[in-house]
């Protein structure tokens, strides 16, 4: 097997694991829409926020720098293994004891119920044993087990959706009476109902460590070896990294955390910040599509460049490349946000979720502009200078904080959906405008401009003008959503051209 056709087939490995994972995971919502009310689930919104900041600094860039310094050449991998996941070790140990000791006043300070505290300490564990098994991982994408990591990732996924099926739907239901009725006395002991959302932290837990004990073999050749002396170049490394990740979390979760703060009180009648700040998360499920759109190209277009970039017509594939992701993800946007009704009703199970819907037209279009940024981001990884993107991303979190603080108080949980587009807008823009100088590529920006106003004219359509028989309405959207395919085959299809005698001379 060539070299190419084994990395093809590695992050192939990778990206379905990674994209079906997250799929499973998307199937949950419903559940939780169902089974909990806003209010609840605006915990389980406003603790993972928190978790995806902490995630970063448990593993303080970590996992890259371990990957960096073992393809040095002479390095004893062995005992960099045993010296990083020494470290990362202590680091989780303290770390998770501290939150745990703070537990009740960090709920506080998170603006959750301090009476919850025990879903902290949960999530304290979370992060530890997670952070754990980031070196373990890290070693077998090292060694090329894509087959061991991709059966441990999916195990974990597994455990955890089926986890949160038994507490949340099958324990309640069989108490309630409505099926295995035999069962009672058993689900008695295994399950308490006052814990309720609860169980979404425990079944994490449980899957963490399950997860742990799956990377045994990684784990039992393991030597502590703590020496800070050849750590400090590695933290060094590192350091930046992590800033990095902070400020990418910055971007794609604060604004789940700074609604639950900056939203004045009665903002929603009848909603406290906690609902809302649920309601957006739930509704922010719904832009996931394009989230998987974006991310199952990432795994395919970054080893594409990279093999591109010595092709001497590469500006012109990249080029290419750009107009046909735009364009796809363009027609995903008008289909969802058309027929946003429909997906409503199946995701969002209780009424007081639907009410956000009106965010995901916009949540759908930053992600889209997300995918943009990350089209115009070869310009800096071809050249060696990420440094612009580490520029790029801090430029946006700044924007990101300025404008949720500006518009949270004056149109709650729509302010913070408005930012994220105009966050993903800005570094996409930014990030084209100076690739022009550095690294030129002749991608046709007003065109696809010009088919995203089209796009959202569309969406605009299909959404001030009110059809109230349901077969009439879906027949009208169907039709918009034809129009736009149909419409960019008859512009953009490819057609036969005549060489010239000019480029056909050898």
């Amino acid at each position: 097997m060539s070299v190419a056709k084994k990395l093809a087939g590695q992050t192939a490995v990778y990206g379905v694991s990674s994209i079906l994972g997250r799929v499973l995971s998307y199937l949950l919502v419903p559940v939780y829409t169902a089974r909990f009310a806003a209010a609840e689930y605006g915990v389980v919104t406003g603790l993972y926020a928190y978790v995806s900041f902490l995630n970063v600094l448990f593993t303080y860039g970590m996992e890259t720098t371990y990957f960096r310094f073992a393809n040095r050449p002479g390095t004893d991998r062995k005992r960099l293994y045993n010296e990083v996941l020494s470290l990362l070790l202590v680091s989780s140990i303290v770390l998770s004891g501290l939150l745990v000791l703070i537990a009740k006043p960090l709920m506080q300070f998170m603006s959750l119920p301090p009476e919850q505290s025990i879903y902290a300490v949960w999530i304290a564990l979370i992060l530890g044993v997670d952070a754990l098994a980031a070196i373990p991982y890290a070693r077998l994408r090292l060694e090329n087990k894509a087959g061991k990591f991709a059966a441990i990732r999916m195990t974990n996924i597994l455990l955890y959706v089926g986890l949160n099926l038994f507490f949340i739907v099958l324990c309640p239901d069989i108490l309630e009476g409505k099926y295995l009725t035999a069962l009672k006395p058993l689900i008695a002991t295994v399950y308490n109902p006052s814990i309720g959302v609860g169980y979404v932290f425990l079944s994490n837990l449980a899957a963490s460590v399950i997860t742990l004990l799956l990377l045994g073999k990684e784990l039992t050749d393991f030597r502590f070896r703590l020496n800070l002396e050849p750590l400090r170049p590695m933290l060094k490394y590192a350091y930046p990294i992590m800033l990095m990740g902070l400020a990418g979390m910055v971007n794609e979760t604060l604004d789940r955390i700074l609604l639950g703060w900056w939203l004045p009180k009665g903002f929603y009648p009848g909603q406290s910040s906690l609902a809302a700040v649920g309601v957006y998360g739930a509704c922010y499920k719904l832009s996931i599509f394009m989230s998987l759109v974006i991310q199952a190209f990432r795994y395919a277009a970054e080893p594409f460049f990279f093999a591109q970039s010595t092709e001497k017509n590469s500006p012109a594939t990249f080029a290419m490349v750009m107009k046909w992701f735009t364009l796809s993800c363009a027609v995903i946007f008008v289909f969802i946000s058309i027929n946003i009704e429909d997906f409503s009703l199946l995701f969002l199970r209780r009424p007081e979720y639907r009410e956000g819907v009106s965010v995901v037209p916009i949540l759908l279009l930053a992600n889209l502009f997300l995918g943009v940024y990350y089209n115009l981001s070869v310009w800096f990884k071809l050249t060696d200078k990420t440094y612009f993107g580490t520029y790029i991303s801090f430029g946006g979190a700044l924007l990101t904080i300025a404008l949720n603080f500006l518009l949270i108080p004056l149109l709650g949980y729509m302010g913070s959906a408005l930012t994220t587009l105009a966050c993903y807008f800005m570094m996409a823009a930014v990030c084209w405008y100076l690739g022009n100088y550095h690294f030129p590529v002749p991608y046709p920006m007003a065109r696809l401009l010009s088919w995203l106003l089209l796009a959202v004219g569309l969406v605009a359509v299909s959404w001030f003008i009110s059809v109230a028989d349901f077969w009439l309405r879906h027949a009208f959207h169907a039709v918009l959503s034809l129009a736009f395919v149909g419409l960019i085959y008859l512009v953009e299809r490819p057609r036969k051209s005549t060489p010239t005698p000019a480029l056909t001379r050898k």
